[in-house]
């Protein structure tokens, strides 16, 4: 571990951040020791106290991952706040039609990442708001950012498909074969996969180039209404919000 003693204390704290990357985005203690040539000691002090400033999250089973205050530094880019500030009056405006929570979401290693919400009127508890970071294969927009994500993503994930609902879908063929229909008809659903009662339907957002940037979609609850129905309506907002970006399709 040459050159650890001459580091400062900032280097060293970010060394242990720049461990993460799309291909790594959990990690243990000791991986992150070593991703980042820190002795153990001085790695379980750094990531304790990112850990208390929010910086990392630890989960139940000891890996650790971004956290909430890296998102919000990240959330002030001038890429994160013309995406927001574009979408937010679709999504006002998709809200206020359906009355349902609107929400976008941006990939962030192998998670959705939620940037925004509005809470419709009639909404159903969801688990998603700004600077949570869901899985993508139990999600409406992280089907939407799987589906036109790269062969990497894709392979990374369907290596893993945890179960969270009775109704998530576990088995990666049926999950490629819901992918290519994302990418064929220009929606994702869900139903009762993230959350026990409750639906979703999103959209992809292009930018300029033709690429998917973004996802937007709702979440009702499953019993209210044919989610079909709104299919519509949620492409309608994601067009918009494409076209503001400058896309042409």
């Amino acid at each position: 571990m040459n050159g650890t003693v001459s580091r400062s204390v900032t280097a060293k704290a970010l060394a242990v951040l720049g461990t993460f990357d799309p291909g790594h985005t959990r990690r243990t203690l000791s991986e992150i020791a070593t991703a980042a040539e820190l002795p153990p000691s001085t790695t379980h002090r750094l990531v304790a106290e990112l850990v208390a400033w929010e910086g990392l999250t630890r989960g139940a089973d000891g890996r650790y991952e971004i956290g909430r205050r890296i998102w919000l530094l990240g959330s002030l880019s001038a890429l994160s706040r013309e995406l927001r500030a574009i979408a937010l009056p679709f999504m006002q405006d998709l809200s206020a039609t359906t009355g349902e929570n609107v929400h976008i979401a941006v990939l962030d290693g192998d998670r959705a990442l939620y940037i925004d919400r509005i809470s419709g009127r009639r909404a159903v508890p969801v688990v998603s708001r700004p600077g949570a970071r869901l899985p993508l294969h139990a999600t409406g927009v992280g089907k939407v950012l799987l589906a036109h994500g790269d062969d990497g993503l894709r392979e990374r994930t369907l290596r893993s498909l945890p179960r969270l609902t009775p109704l998530t879908v576990v088995e990666p063929g049926r999950l490629q074969r819901q992918l290519q229909q994302i990418r064929e008809r220009g929606y994702a659903t869900t139903h009762e996969e993230m959350t026990a009662g409750s639906s979703s339907l999103a959209v992809p957002v292009f930018d300029r180039d033709g690429r998917v940037v973004a996802a937007l979609g709702l979440v009702t609850a499953s019993t209210r209404r044919e989610l079909i129905r709104l299919v519509p309506a949620v492409q309608l907002a994601g067009r918009g919000v494409s076209r503001m970006l400058g896309s042409t399709r």
